[in-house]
């Protein structure tokens, strides 16, 4: 079974969760990028970049230390 991955974020009474399989955060960085350019959407570009944020950390701390 492949693992899935979430991210969440609360705004206000708002809650976002992006749950995604390894491999496919090149994808939820697009998406975050198309809902944050949606002027009907209260996902903002600050949103997006907290998201990407705590994406880059979380492959960082999943990378192995190259010798």
């Amino acid at each position: 079974m492949t693992p899935i991955r979430e991210l969440y974020l609360v705004k206000g009474s708002e809650k976002y969760v992006f749950r995604y399989p390894p491999g496919r955060e090149a994808d939820v960085i697009d998406i975050l990028a198309s809902m944050a350019q949606d002027s009907k959407s209260s996902f903002d570009w600050f949103d997006a970049a907290v998201l990407s944020y705590q994406l880059g950390r979380r492959l960082e701390t999943e990378l192995e230390p190259v010798n």
